[in-house]
């Protein structure tokens, strides 16, 4: 069923997003290999880190989950057991890549899959240095989901990383747990590190030195209690929605603002945006509040080593780039094609229709902004990125919108419309 999209004058109002997705699926997954209750706080109940709690209790361990919390009873680093069924994945990449990292050290064979977009995304890229760590991992196709792990001696490896992608850091690190000797990724730029911050949390052995970071495997993971902040890539789409609304003033409470992660607001501030970081907090995940006001961007240049740290926020950027003055150019993003959907095709499909001047390019989009854009009929191509850049993208449009599969944001953001209509009547959510 089709979601109408209304135009906004302004956007005024507090809100708290979600839980961060990333490290929500870390704190089950990590929580599960270490001995004792990981209690977790401020947990994503997206349908994605829903689906990592189905597959760690598919292989016996005990998940609590309640409004509060989810406790997860860990099993210690050798404990998980063999699962009756296939491992279900859902829409997850995240789930599907770290998973492989998990099962490659695992004494029993196990297979996953997921839903159809999933089948299409790329393995290759963690099967290839899995398998010089000794790994037995095979997909259909060499490359493609479902994917079979079985039982494998692993050893410690030193890989330098064609691309800077968490999840692949993550997956060779987690098979680094199993492996005898250390484990080194080197990596082209720094992607986001909430792996590394977790393993030592809770007792690992990790060095950092620049983009390079070795793992030596240890003996226990030990349980400790997380609070989740809240991802900054749903508040990507308050942020971009408070900027080209005029008098718009938003506040969005507890944001994870890891160095890592913050590169939407680089860029951002970098096209001349007014955000402010009140609040500044947290230890092992800084913390705070932010507060965005109506701003006249501009066009700049989002390239190299910032694509890693706003790689999921780049869909509403280009929503940002389509109200600013002058051009601006995405570069280096071939990453984006390999999501949930080939989100340069799908972003430059969906604002043309709005009359916005947008060119692909191999590896992202030129955008000539500051036209004025009118309401149009999207696509969401079942992404849940799409579907709410786009809807940020229709507050600020001529007229009425729509979007087909509204229902998609449940993957990171189910109750994403109904906070973006709080914020029309300067409420509070």
């Amino acid at each position: 069923m089709n979601h109408t999209l209304t135009t906004a004058s302004s956007l005024r109002g507090t809100v708290q997003v979600p839980g961060d997705k990333s490290i929500s699926h870390r704190a089950v997954m990590f929580g599960a290999l270490a001995e004792g209750d990981t209690h977790i706080t401020g947990f994503l109940m997206g349908e994605d880190c829903l689906s990592t709690i189905s597959c760690f209790r598919s292989m016996g361990i005990d998940i609590d989950v309640s409004d509060a919390e989810v406790v997860v009873h860990g099993a210690g680093l050798h404990g998980l057991k063999a699962p009756s069924e296939l491992l279900y994945t859902g829409n997850s990449g995240t789930t599907t890549r770290l998973l492989c990292g998990i099962l490659a050290g695992q004494p029993f064979t196990s297979t996953l899959n997921g839903d159809a977009s999933i089948q299409k995304r790329p393995m290759g890229r963690i099967i290839k240095p899995l398998r010089l760590m000794g790994a037995d991992i095979d997909g259909r196709d060499g490359n493609l989901c479902p994917l079979t792990v079985k039982p494998a001696q692993l050893h410690g490896i030193r890989y330098d990383m064609p691309v800077a992608s968490a999840q692949l850091k993550s997956a060779i690190l987690l098979a680094g747990l199993f492996a005898d000797g250390k484990t080194t990724v080197i990596e082209p730029a720094a992607s986001r590190d909430h792996t590394e911050r977790m393993l030592r949390g809770l007792g690992a052995q990790v060095e950092s030195n620049g983009t390079e970071i070795t793992l030596t495997p240890p003996e226990t993971l030990h349980a400790v209690d997380v609070d989740v902040p809240g991802d900054i890539s749903s508040a990507a789409y308050f942020l971009v929605a408070g900027l080209i609304l005029p008098n718009s003033d938003i506040t969005i409470r507890n944001v994870g603002i890891n160095p890592t992660r913050t590169g939407i607001l680089d860029a951002l501030e970098a096209m001349g945006a007014q955000i402010e970081r009140l609040n500044e907090r947290g230890t092992v995940e800084p913390v705070c509040d932010l507060r965005v006001r109506s701003s006249k961007l501009h066009g700049t240049v989002i390239s190299g080593d910032l694509i890693p740290r706003l790689i999921d926020e780049l869909p509403v950027l280009a929503v940002a780039a389509a109200f600013a003055e002058g051009e601006t150019v995405i570069r280096d993003a071939q990453e984006l094609k390999v999501k949930e959907s080939n989100r340069i095709a799908a972003m430059t499909a969906e604002l043309s229709r709005t009359g916005a001047d947008v060119v692909e390019t191999e590896d992202g989009m030129i955008i000539h902004g500051g036209k004025p854009l009118h309401g149009a009929a999207f696509t969401s191509y079942a992404d849940h990125r799409i579907a709410m850049s786009m809807a940020v993208c229709a507050l600020a449009c001529d007229g009425d919108s729509s979007i087909d599969d509204p229902a998609c944001v449940a993957i990171s953001y189910p109750t994403f419309f109904e906070t973006l209509d709080s914020l029309k009547g300067d409420g509070t959510l």
